[in-house]
């Protein structure tokens, strides 16, 4: 059995209470070397074969998974964040429903959730924004033509762009080209939840000079977008004056 494990953003402790008992059990580790914290191989149990995919292509991690199961071991493959964003699992999973291997997927937290608790913004304000889009810049691997950053730009919702640290000047021609104004409130947040996390607060004319003046060119998230300004709203959900199901308006 292949257990397709999301590590979490960052800090070991915040893997999920299974991802951590899947590792614990685990004969075969496959891990995102050059992103997942190395702290988290150290709940492997002695003897647990560790492999980092840093350095292998999908035939090799797959020929390793295959010769596992047909060992009868157990596999984790260790995914950083949650796996299923920029996770590059859809792939594996093909080669496995080929190859007859059974597999299961648990998720875990992503560097979009660590990035808004380090920041400690809440994405969906009222009134604000009440929509996250979750992207990355055109790079050496393209996007789609109808998800270009000034497409996405145009709808001023809260953005948080992954794998976009090196690009932050096209970045910012984009979203400008989108209709953004240069002023919107940005951050870069640098391996949020690890140990040597970094904030720079921006705007979006500033991002590629923030991130030259830090030397960030990896290993961090975007986020651009009102709700990093200065707030003052309220929702509904706690307002005397609007009724639940659960509680009657009270003024």
């Amino acid at each position: 059995m292949v257990h397709i494990v999301g590590a979490g953003c960052g800090a070991a402790d915040l893997i999920t209470l299974r991802g951590k008992r899947l590792i614990e059990e685990a004969d075969v580790i496959v891990y995102a070397g050059s992103l997942v914290n190395p702290e988290l191989l150290s709940y492997a149990k002695s003897g647990c074969e560790l492999y980092d995919s840093a350095k292998m292509t999908l035939e090799e991690t797959t020929a390793v998974i295959e010769a596992a199961e047909g060992a009868g071991k157990t596999t984790v493959r260790l995914h950083s964040g949650d796996p299923s964003l920029y996770g590059a699992i859809a792939e594996q999973m093909r080669e496995f429903d080929r190859l007859g291997i059974a597999y299961d997927i648990t998720p875990g937290v992503s560097a979009f959730s660590g990035a808004a608790a380090a920041l400690r913004i809440e994405y969906t304000q009222p009134d604000v924004s009440q929509s996250v889009i979750i992207t990355r810049a055109a790079g050496r691997t393209p996007v789609p033509a109808g998800e270009s950053l000034p497409s996405l730009a145009s709808h001023g919702a809260t953005m948080t762009l992954f794998l976009s640290a090196g690009l932050l000047g096209k970045v910012t021609e984009d979203l400008v080209a989108g209709g953004m104004s240069p002023d919107t409130p940005a951050a870069i947040v640098y391996k949020a939840s690890w140990p040597d996390e970094r904030i720079f607060r921006c705007t979006v004319a500033t991002l590629a000079e923030t991130a030259k003046a830090n030397g960030i060119a990896k290993t961090a998230l975007i986020v651009v977008g009102r709700v990093l300004g200065e707030i003052d709203t309220r929702s509904k959900l706690y307002d005397p004056a609007f009724g639940t199901e659960f509680r009657e308006k009270s003024v």
